[in-house]
């Protein structure tokens, strides 16, 4: 089971989820959350719609919801999450990957879209590196 850490749980966390999900298939369990989450940001639904994956669907979820739950890995996207991450209980191995905030950027539509199709080709590679390396 995999938790996907960023603070807003609203872009990086949610495109890394429907990644690992993806990826993954039915080999593992993926959720995300965040401390402060908000909604699931336009740009990440369409930076993965492009990608031909639909998040729309998935929930901004405050990371309390799975403080009882436990966890093979706990992922931090960004570098907020992993100063704030709580510790989960057993044996959740934490793993922490900086990646830019796409949401940060502003500009033209295609500018932004532009920032998050990067990030999430970022992750992606980090995603299939990370897990081909399980077995």
């Amino acid at each position: 089971m995999v938790l996907i850490l960023c603070t807003a749980n609203s872009a990086r966390s949610q495109m890394a989820e429907g990644l690992l999900r993806e990826l993954a298939a039915d080999r593992a369990d993926v959720c995300s959350a965040g401390a402060k989450p908000s909604d699931v940001n336009p740009y990440a639904i369409a930076a993965m719609r492009e990608r031909g994956i639909d998040i729309s669907s998935q929930s901004s979820d405050h990371l309390g919801k799975y403080l009882e739950t436990e966890f093979d890995y706990v992922i931090t996207v960004c570098d907020n999450a992993a100063e704030t991450c709580p510790v989960f209980p057993g044996r959740a191995l934490r793993i922490h990957w900086s990646f830019p905030d796409p949401a940060a950027v502003s500009g033209e539509h295609d500018d932004v879209l532009r920032s998050f199709i990067k990030v999430r080709d970022g992750m992606e590679r980090r995603l299939q590196e990370w897990f081909s390396s399980l077995g």
